[in-house]
C-alpha cells in the first residue's frame, strides 16, 4: 500500500476510530476491515497502521514527525509489510501467492523492539493454499503484531480465516453524512448528488470518482447510439470506431456495465440507478436471457484486453456481437 497518499478517518469510520484506539493495545492481532467500493477502508487501514507504528501516538492519528512517522512517509518502515498480488498480474480474479504468505514467518517470528504491522489487501485475492498458510501466523502470532486484511466482501474469506478476525464495517454511511461529504466537494454541482450516490451504492468516495468521470456526461448519447445499433442493425463499425476515440475502453466498459444493469432492472420492473435516462426502447428489444448474453460479452471484453489484445478490435467485435444478439 503506497503511503504517499493522505490517509484519513471518514466521519462515518470515527467510531471504529474510537473503539479500535480506546481498546489498543489489547486488540487482538487480527482485525478485518471490509465494505463497498468507495467507503474509505484503504485510507482508515492506512491511518490505523500509521497510529500504531508511531513513537507519539495522538488521539486522532499519528503525530507525522517521528521517526517512525517519516519511514511511512517514504513506504520504507522496516516494521511494516504490505502484500497484495503481483504487480504484473493484475488481471481479474488474480490470487495471492503461497509464497508471500510464507515469506511472512521471518517477519512474525523475529523480536524486533516496537510493533509490527501486515497488511494483506484485497484479502479476496487468497486462495487456499495461502489462506491455509496464514492460518499459522494467525494462531501462533509473534508479540506486538497486528494483521490487518481489507476486503469488499468479508464472506468471500474462508470461514477458517473469518473466525479468527475481528470484524469491522467502515462502509456504514449514512445518507446525511455521504450528502454532507459531497456537498463539501460537488458545491458547483449539488444536483448530480443523488444520482452519483445511486451509482456509486451510496459510498461516497465512488461518487466522487465517478464524479470526475468522462463517461458520465456521455451516457444519453450511447444509448442514442446503442438504440439505433440495436433497431436500425447498421453501422456497428463506425459506432465502435467512435467510443473507441470517445472514451478509453476501461471507462467505456465501466459506462456500459452501468446502464446495461438498468436496462436489466426495466425488464425485472426494479429500480434502475440512473434515473434521468428512459431505457424502455431498450428493454423492449431485448429478453432477459439475451441481456445475460451481453452481460457475459462485456467481461469477454474485458479479458481479451487483459490478454493484451487490441482495444479498438475488442470494440468492433462487440458492437457486432450486440447488434446481432
Amino acid at each position: 500500500m503506497n503511503m504517499q497518499t493522505t490517509p484519513q478517518v471518514y466521519p462515518w469510520q470515527q467510531q471504529v476510530w474510537e473503539t479500535l484506539t480506546g481498546r489498543f493495545p489489547n486488540i487482538g492481532h487480527g482485525l478485518l476491515f471490509y465494505g463497498r467500493k468507495g467507503c474509505g477502508k484503504k485510507d482508515f487501514a492506512q491511518h490505523f497502521l500509521s497510529w500504531v507504528l508511531c513513537l507519539n501516538k495522538q488521539p486522532n492519528g499519528a503525530c507525522g514527525v517521528c521517526s517512525s512517522c517519516q519511514w511511512i512517509k517514504s513506504d520504507t518502515h522496516p516494521n511494516y509489510v504490505y502484500i497484495t498480488t503481483d504487480e504484473d498480474n493484475k488481471m481479474q480474479n488474480a490470487k495471492i501467492k503461497i509464497e508471500k504468505i510464507r515469506d511472512l514467518l521471518p517477519f512474525v517470528q523475529q523480536t524486533v523492539d516496537g510493533w509490527r504491522v501486515i497488511v494483506i489487501e484485497p484479502a479476496e485475492a487468497l486462495n487456499i493454499a495461502s489462506s491455509n498458510a496464514l492460518l499459522k501466523t494467525l494462531e501462533e502470532p509473534g508479540e506486538r503484531v497486528i494483521l490487518i486484511l481489507i476486503a469488499d466482501h468479508y464472506l468471500k474469506l474462508p470461514a477458517t480465516i473469518r473466525s479468527r478476525l475481528q470484524h469491522f464495517a467502515l462502509d456504514r454511511v449514512t445518507a446525511s453524512q455521504g450528502e454532507a461529504y459531497l456537498n463539501e466537494y460537488l458545491a458547483d454541482s449539488k444536483q448530480q448528488i443523488p444520482l452519483l450516490m445511486n451509482l456509486a451504492n451510496q459510498m461516497p468516495l465512488q461518487a466522487l470518482a465517478l464524479s470526475n468521470s468522462e463517461w458520465i456526461r456521455r451516457r444519453q448519447d450511447f444509448v442514442n447510439d446503442w438504440q439505433r445499433l440495436v433497431i436500425q442493425k447498421s453501422m456497428p463499425i463506425q459506432l465502435a470506431t467512435k467510443w473507441n476515440k470517445e472514451l478509453n475502453f476501461t471507462d467505456f466498459i465501466q459506462m456500459f456495465e452501468y446502464l446495461l444493469a438498468d436496462v436489466i432492472c426495466v425488464k425485472l420492473e426494479q429500480t434502475v440507478k440512473n434515473k434521468d435516462i428512459d431505457f424502455e426502447v431498450l428493454a423492449d428489444q431485448y429478453t432477459l436471457e439475451v441481456l445475460f448474453n451481453i452481460y457475459n460479452l462485456l467481461q469477454q471484453s474485458k479479458m481479451q484486453v487483459e490478454q493484451n489484445v487490441q482495444s479498438n478490435l475488442v470494440m468492433d467485435q462487440l458492437f457486432i456481437d450486440i447488434m446481432s444478439c
